[in-house]
């Protein structure tokens, strides 16, 4: 199509849909004066697109649907245009839409879907009295909606779907009195929705999912009784739930989850004529649930998990004939639930109940239980034996017993349940001890997700199907070697065997088993030999642990091709040799530990050590490092520089892998203890470089890292004055610089760190008065001995004249010493300690199930 024969040129329409032309569009097309059709959908069409057809004096229809490598840009378009119809849905046209564009008068249908245009709708478009159909989704245009289109009277569909614009939902919008469908999922808008919207009678669909939407829902939205969708998911919304919500009697659709609603379920909701998906998860809705009168209820769908619903499950819930899913999950249900009341819903398929403070039982009583494919029971009482009514349950893709008190073996007719389905199977923290007959492979066809962790299973490791995905065994006594069979699960993403008995070398494949694995944890175990050496090209590996071996020889440089890897831990070995300096170059690098092990040598080269930019905790204690740290060895350390002061500090996030189905751990040394945070937080930060063989001062740049929250530079041999600088670190928590060689005053800045909770300078030379004031009014003696010539509270030595130095907040103290102002000062520090306070344990509990379970079904 390179050229146009000459007796084309007085050509009307051309329609060349779905021909692979493969090429470009000759500029000849724009010779075609009498063109009034154009379309050219599917094509496979290339490079840019002429700009001169779309000004073609009788040009009224533009069709260029689907041709993703065709590129272009809307020209500037003349009052006279003819143009009726434009869709560039799924192509590559970029730019900014003209001002200009408001001149086509004559326009029914503009789709410019998933293209690349940027910039702010432009304020013309509401001169487009004649558009029906409008749809700019899937872009990146920004600004704020121009108030504009409330003008665009015969609009039936406005689709705005993830773009970025800003600001308030225009209150104009209520002016769209043909809309049919209204679309404004993850557009970025914000504030209240506008009242105004209750003015869309003859809206259908509604759907503002996403968004930063708060306030109350509108009351004028019950005027919609035309309404058969209305989505608000994943927005602020607050109060109760839309009053006057029955009076939408053709509604079949409702979802308002992830939300901060409160007040009671109104029971009329179950009696709704035409309602089959209810969703109202992730909310505060709190109360028993009512549920009566539904004889002639058509709900397929509900979905409460994620609230704060108390009582007892009605057993009116068995009512509701038609349900197919039900999901209760993460609320405060109490009592007993027999699962006899679900024999009646025959067509029930996914039943969740997880994480309740509920006691299910079954009976052996002459009642046949639904087939599921998804069973949530995680945390509901099951005790002793293995449950029976799973003999039945063939069909099942998604099972979730975990957090239960189920004891023994796992008997052998469950290994033949969902032999061809069965998907996702999470039997954590019972008691199990291992399989009725010991079972080399396990007989699952598509199993992807096996949790088996935090039970009692001895024996050999039991081998996962090659369909795996995520196998975790942790926190169990397996014993023996690994089976060099695991190699052939060529779909692994997560490993983790970690806290067992296992024993042997590493089978060396485990480096390159997969492109996918995310995760290698095997921790905890009495493995020996070295470390895998092989690791394959563009692996997407983020965490490595390995630590609490008995490994040896030296990392290897292969590592290097782990470019995604954000978690090291080696940890407690034997491993040796020099600092790895080309870890620098892995660029999302966040937590690194060689904790206890047979390192030496220095950590800083002149012209080899750059900084890590992402690294945020770092642990290197216990080995034989050395040497001495210049002034500036910390300036590079982009992550801890960075101030978090200023962040919202309440909203935690912690590290995981994508899929947020495993979190990371980690053991560090804080306020004199050794801790195990099950989850990090990505903005708890932390430096160990303890007993090892430091010398010299210690680095200036340290005081310029304003997120650091541990330090721990104790058991070297530092040298010279505490740094003053040191009292920039306001978000310090635990700081330890005991037995080295400082010398001279404890400097008066220290006081000033409100979030200080735990302070070691014992064991130096330090000389003066302590400081007064702050938190040092909270700190015991041993934070102190062993500097002989120190002085004042809390030593018993009292300083000379002169001695004393300035206080900077001068405050009566109580008869011990302490001030009221250090003592309300202590309370409230320590938020990030304080925050993970509750995931500081032994092991950890997955809850990848139960997202799955009571979220996403």
């Amino acid at each position: 199509m390179e050229t146009l024969h000459e007796n084309m040129t007085k050509l009307s329409e051309l329609y060349l849909d779905q021909v692979n032309l493969s090429s470009l569009l000759p500029q000849s097309l724009s010779n075609l004066s009498s063109l009034t059709h154009l379309s050219l959908e599917e094509c496979n069409l290339q490079g840019e697109f002429p700009s001169n057809i779309f000004q073609l004096p009788k040009i009224q229809v533009i069709d260029l649907t689907s041709n993703d490598m065709l590129t272009g840009f809307l020209p500037e378009f003349h009052s006279s245009s003819n143009l009726e119809y434009l869709n560039l849905y799924s192509t590559s046209f970029s730019g900014t839409l003209p001002n200009s564009i408001g001149n086509l008068e004559s326009l029914n249908v503009l789709s410019l879907a998933f293209c690349n245009f940027v910039g702010a709708i432009p304020s013309s478009i509401g001169n487009l009295s004649q558009l029906t159909h409008l749809d700019v989704q899937f872009n990146n245009l920004t600004g704020q909606l121009p108030p504009s289109l409330g003008n665009l009277s015969q609009l039936t569909d406005l689709i705005l779907i993830y773009n970025n614009f800003s600001g308030k939902l225009p209150s104009t919008l209520g002016n769209l009195s043909k809309l049919i469908n209204l679309f404004l999922d993850t557009i970025g808008v914000s504030g209240e929705l506008p009242s105004t919207l209750g003015n869309l009678r003859q809206l259908e669909y509604l759907d503002v999912v996403g968004n930063n939407v708060n306030d109350r829902i509108p009351s004028s939205l019950a005027n919609l009784t035309r309404l058969t969708e209305l989505y608000l998911y994943y927005n602020g919304f607050i109060g109760e739930l839309l009053p006057g919500i029955t009076n939408l009697t053709q509604l079949e659709n409702f979802g308002i989850s992830h939300n901060s609603l409160s007040g009671v379920i109104p029971s009329s909701l179950f009696t709704m004529p035409s309602l089959r998906k209810l969703q109202l998860e992730v909310n505060q809705f709190t109360g028993p649930l009512t549920i009566q009168n539904v004889s002639s209820s058509q709900l397929t769908s509900l979905s409460l998990s994620d609230n704060k619903l108390s009582g007892q499950i009605p057993r009116s819930i068995s009512n509701l004939k038609n349900l197919a899913s039900l999901s209760l999950a993460s609320n405060n249900f109490s009592g007993t639930i027999e699962l006899e009341v679900f024999s009646k819903l025959s067509n029930l398929s996914a039943l969740l109940l997880s994480d309740n403070n509920l006691s299910v039982t079954y009976t052996n009583a002459n009642f046949t239980l639904p087939k599921f494919i998804s069973l949530g029971l995680s945390s509901c009482n099951i005790g002793a034996e293995f449950p029976d009514f799973l003999r039945t349950q063939d069909e099942l893709e998604q099972l979730d017993m975990s957090n239960n008190k189920i004891e023994g073996k796992i008997p052998n007719w469950f290994i033949s349940v969902g032999i061809q389905t069965l998907s996702h199977l999470n039997l954590s923290h019972n008691s199990f001890t291992g399989w009725e007959t010991a079972q080399p492979i396990l007989p699952w066809n598509n199993l992807r997700i096996l949790d088996l962790s935090s039970n009692m299973l001895q024996g050999s490791l039991v081998l996962p199907p090659l369909s795996i995905q995520y196998f975790l065994i942790s926190e169990n006594q397996m014993s023996g070697r690994i089976d060099p069979l695991f190699c052939n699960s060529s779909d692994l993403e997560v490993l983790d065997m970690s806290n067992n008995l296992l024993s042997g070398t590493i089978p060396p494949c485990l480096g390159s088993i997969s492109v996918y694995l995310l995760v290698l944890s095997l921790k905890g175990n009495n493995f020996q030999g070295e470390l895998p050496q092989t690791f394959l090209d563009g692996n997407n590996l983020m965490t490595l642990d390995l630590s609490q071996n008995q490994l040896q020889g030296k990392i290897p440089q292969s590592l290097i091709k782990c470019r995604a890897l954000e978690v090291i831990n080696l940890g407690h070995n034997q491993l040796s040799g020099t600092f790895p300096f080309w870890l620098q170059n892995l660029p999302e690098l966040q937590v690194l530990v060689l904790r206890s092990n047979k390192f030496y040598g220095p950590i800083w080269h002149p012209h080899r050590f750059v900084g890590f930019e992402k690294l945020r905790i770092v642990d290197l204690s216990f080995n034989n490092f050395g040497g001495s740290l210049p002034s500036g060895y910390f300036r590079n350390w982009s992550a801890i520089n960075t101030d978090v002061s200023s962040q919202n500090r309440s909203k935690l996030v912690y590290m995981a892998n994508r899929e947020g189905y495993y979190q990371d751990s980690v053991t560090v040394m804080n306020k004199g203890l050794e801790m195990v945070f099950v989850k990090i937080l990505t903005i708890f930060t932390s430096i160990d470089l303890s007993h090892n063989n430091f010398h010299g001062e210690i680095p200036t740049t340290i005081g310029d890292l304003p997120s650091l929250i541990v330090l721990n530079l104790s058991s070297n041999h530092f040298e010279g004055l505490i740094l003053s600088s040191l009292g920039n670190l306001k978000q310090l928590e635990s700081l330890d610089l005991s037995n080295n060689k400082l010398v001279g005053r404890i400097p008066q800045q220290l006081a000033s760190l409100t979030f200080l909770a735990y302070l070691n300078l014992s064991m130096n030379q330090l000389t003066g008065p302590i400081p007064q004031g702050g938190q040092f009014s909270t700190f015991p003696i041993s934070s102190f001995v062993g500097n002989v010539e120190l002085c004042g509270f809390p030593l018993s030595k009292k300083c000379g004249i002169g001695d004393e130095p300035p206080t900077p907040d001068e405050e009566p103290e109580s008869e011990n010493g302490f001030s009221w102002k250090a003592v309300l000062v202590g309370y409230g520090c320590s938020f990030v300690i304080g925050a993970i306070g509750g995931n500081i344990v032994i092991s950890k509990k997955p809850n990848w199930l139960v997202r799955i379970y009571g979220r996403r079904l």
